[in-house]
C-alpha cells in the first residue's frame, strides 16, 4: 500500500511540474514580463536583418544592369553575367570555407577553420565567441541567431568581387574571371572582413586598432577598388581603347541599376547595425542623405562644367555618395552626411575626369568611384564620427580626437597594400596558366556569343549563325 502511495505522489508531481512552473512565472509578472520582450526583440531583429541581408542580395543584380546599361550591346550578357555568378560561386563556398576564414576567432588577419561547412555556426544568439580575447565580445549581434549574422555577412561577400568587373569587362575571358572570383573571394576578401569586423581583427573594434569602418569602405569599395585598378593595368586596355568611342548602349539600364544600388543600400548600412532601432535609423538617414547630396552636386558640376546635366551623371553622383558614406553611416550627423556625400562626389567627378585624361582603361570607372570614393569616405569618417552619435564607435578630428583620422590612414594603406599586392599575384598566376584575355577577333566581334553562346538583343546571333532559340 506504502508502494501505491508513494508512486501515485510521485506521477503527481511529475505532471504538476510545468503546472507549477507556470504559477511561479505568473507570480513573477516582471520576469515574464522581461523574457517576452526579450524574445520579441530577437524576433523583430532577426527579421529586420532577414530583409537587410535580402536588399543587399538585390544589389548584385542592380550592379548587373548597371554595369550592362555602359557597355556595348554585344557585351552585355557577358557583362551581367560577371555579377550573377558571384552569388553562386560566393553564395556556396561561403557556407563551406569563406565565413569561417572571415569571422572565427584566429589570427589578426584571417580567422580560423572551426567553422568550414557551418560547423558550430547555429541558432544560438551568444556565448559563441567566448574563450578568445577581447572577453567582453561573446557574440557578433546579441539579438539574432549566428546563422543570421552569417547569410547577412554572406550578401557582402557576393557584392564586392562583383564591383572588379566594371574595370575589365569586354576583354577578359569568362574562365579566366571565374577562377580569379574563386580565388579572390576566398583568398583576399575573408582577410579584409576579418581584419575590420571580426574579434581579434587587427584593424577593428574587437580586439584591434579601433578604425571606424561601419559597413565597408576598406573591407568592400577600397578593396575592390584597388583590386579593379590593378586588374586593368594586369589585363591591359581594350584593342579599340581610347581610338573608337564606346558610348552606354542602355542609360535606362543604367538608371534602374543605380535605382537598385540605392534601394539595396539601406540593407547594406542600415542592416549593419546589426538589429533595429536607434541605430539602424541613423544609418539609414545618413545613407539616404549622402546620395541625394552626391547626385546633386554631380549634376550641378555637369551643368556648370560641361553644359548640361546627364542621366548617367545623376546615377553615377548618387552611387558615389552611397560609396563615400558607407564606411561613416552609423558613426555621423546628418549635416555630416551631406557634406561626405558633396565632397565624395565632388572628387569623384574629378578622379573620372583624371582618367580619361591619361587614357587608363578602367572601363566603368570602378576605382574612380570606388577605389577614390572609398578612400575619400574612410579618411571623412575620421573627420566627421561623433561618440554623440554612436558610442561604440569614436570620435573624428572635428570632436577633439585628430588620432582617429591617423587610424584610418593607417587602415586605408594596409587595404591598398593587400588588394594591389594579392590582386597581383592571382592575376599573374591565371595568366600563367590558362590566360586572362579573350581572342583579338572574339574582343571585336563581342564576347557574348563566344563565351556564352547568345546575346542579349537577339540580332547578331540569329544571323550571324542562323541558329533559333529551339536549336541552341
Amino acid at each position: 500500500m506504502n508502494k501505491i502511495l508513494m508512486t501515485g505522489l510521485a506521477a503527481l508531481a511529475l505532471l504538476n511540474g510545468p503546472l507549477i512552473s507556470s504559477a511561479l512565472a505568473a507570480d513573477d509578472p516582471i520576469k515574464a514580463a522581461t523574457d517576452a520582450a526579450a524574445a520579441a526583440q530577437v524576433s523583430g531583429d532577426t527579421g529586420f536583418m532577414l530583409i537587410s541581408a535580402a536588399l543587399v542580395l538585390l544589389m548584385t543584380p542592380g550592379l548587373a544592369f548597371f554595369y550592362g546599361g555602359f557597355v556595348r550591346t554585344r557585351n552585355v550578357l557577358n557583362t551581367m553575367m560577371m555579377s550573377f555568378i558571384l552569388m553562386g560561386i560566393v553564395g556556396t563556398s561561403w557556407i563551406l570555407w569563406g565565413y569561417s576564414l572571415a569571422f572565427a576567432p584566429g589570427t589578426p588577419f584571417i580567422g580560423g577553420l572551426q567553422w568550414l561547412f557551418l560547423n558550430g555556426v547555429g541558432l544560438e544568439t551568444t556565448d559563441y565567441l567566448k574563450g578568445t580575447p577581447p572577453d567582453a565580445v561573446v557574440s557578433y549581434a546579441a539579438t539574432i541567431p549566428h546563422q543570421t549574422f552569417m547569410i547577412y555577412q554572406a550578401m557582402f561577400a557576393i557584392i564586392t568581387p562583383a564591383l572588379i568587373s566594371g574595370a575589365i569587362v569586354e576583354r577578359v575571358s569568362f574562365k579566366a574571371y571565374f577562377w580569379f572570383i574563386v580565388l579572390w573571394s576566398s583568398i583576399l576578401y575573408p582577410i579584409f572582413a576579418h581584419m575590420v569586423w571580426a574579434k581579434g581583427g587587427f584593424l577593428g573594434l574587437y580586439g584591434g586598432i579601433n578604425a571606424l569602418d561601419f559597413a565597408g569602405g576598406t573591407v568592400v569599395h577600397i578593396s575592390s577598388g584597388v583590386s579593379a585598378l590593378v586588374a586593368a593595368w594586369v589585363i591591359g586596355p581594350r584593342k579599340t581603347y581610347p581610338d573608337q568611342p564606346a558610348a552606354p548602349h542602355n542609360v535606362p539600364f543604367i538608371l534602374l541599376g543605380a535605382g537598385l544600388l540605392w534601394f539595396g543600400w539601406f540593407g547594406f548600412n542600415g542592416g549593419s547595425a546589426l538589429a533595429s532601432g536607434a541605430l539602424a535609423t541613423v544609418a539609414f538617414v545618413a545613407t539616404n542623405t549622402a546620395a541625394a547630396a552626391a547626385a546633386l552636386v554631380w549634376v550641378i558640376l555637369e551643368w556648370v562644367l560641361r553644359g548640361k546635366p546627364t542621366a548617367v551623371g545623376i546615377a553615377t553622383g548618387a552611387v558615389a555618395g552611397l560609396v563615400g558614406i558607407t564606411p561613416a553611416a552609423g558613426f555621423v550627423t546628418p549635416v555630416a552626411a551631406i557634406l561626405i556625400g558633396a565632397i565624395t562626389a565632388t572628387a569623384c567627378f574629378f578622379a573620372v575626369s583624371f582618367k580619361a585624361k591619361i587614357q587608363f582603361d578602367d572601363s566603368l570607372d570602378t576605382f574612380p568611384i570606388h577605389g577614390v570614393g572609398g578612400t575619400v569616405g574612410a579618411i571623412l569618417t575620421g573627420l566627421f564620427a561623433t561618440k554623440a552619435v554612436n558610442s561604440a564607435g569614436g570620435d573624428g578630428l572635428f570632436y577633439g580626437n585628430p588620432g582617429q583620422l591617423g587610424t584610418q590612414l593607417i587602415a586605408i594603406v594596409i587595404t591598398y597594400a593587400i588588394a594591389g599586392i594579392g590582386t597581383f599575384v592571382i592575376l599573374k598566376a591565371l595568366d600563367a596558366t590558362i590566360g586572362l584575355r579573350v581572342n583579338p577577333d572574339v574582343e571585336l566581334q563581342g564576347v557574348d556569343i563566344s563565351e556564352h553562346g547568345e546575346e542579349g538583343y537577339g540580332e547578331e546571333f540569329s544571323s550571324g549563325f542562323g541558329l533559333t532559340r529551339s536549336e541552341s
